[in-house]
C-alpha cells in the first residue's frame, strides 16, 4: 500500500510542472533498446510510466530520457567513478523522489551494490 500512496503523491508534482517531455527518437528510447531494464507500465497520450530495474553487471545501451519524475521503489545503492578514477557510493532511500532533466547516457556497466527499482513518469508533448 505505501507504494500506491507514493505514486499518488507524485501526481500533483507532475501537474504543477510546466516542463514538457521532448520527443525521443526510437533508436534512443530506453524501452526499445533495453526492454529487460525499462518496462512500459502504462502509456497514454499525456504520460508514459516506466518500471526500471537496474542490476549489477548489466550494461545499458546508449539511450535518452526526457524530463521526468523518478521515484525509488526500494533502497538503492551503486558505485560512481569520477573523472580521476576515484569511487564513491551513491544511494537513495525507499520513496525518494527527484525531478530529472533530459539526459542521454549509457554504455557503462552498472556497479549496483543493491538492486535499483524505480518508477519513472515522463510527460508527453501535447497533441
Amino acid at each position: 500500500m505505501p507504494r500506491i500512496r507514493l505514486l499518488l503523491c507524485a501526481i500533483p508534482l507532475l501537474a504543477v510542472s510546466a516542463t514538457v517531455a521532448e520527443r525521443i527518437p526510437a533508436a534512443l528510447d530506453p524501452a526499445l533498446v533495453a526492454p529487460h531494464i525499462f518496462e512500459v507500465a502504462m502509456e497514454n497520450e499525456k504520460i508514459r510510466v516506466l518500471e526500471v530495474t537496474d542490476r549489477n553487471g548489466e550494461t545499458q545501451p546508449l539511450h535518452s530520457h526526457p524530463s521526468r519524475l523518478v521515484i525509488y521503489m526500494a533502497p538503492c545503492a551503486w558505485l560512481v567513478t569520477d573523472a580521476r578514477g576515484e569511487q564513491s557510493m551513491e544511494s537513495h532511500k525507499f520513496g525518494a523522489m527527484y525531478w530529472e532533466e533530459p539526459v542521454t547516457h549509457g554504455g557503462r556497466t552498472s556497479t549496483v551494490v543493491q538492486e535499483c527499482r524505480t518508477i519513472e513518469i515522463e510527460i508527453k508533448d501535447p497533441p
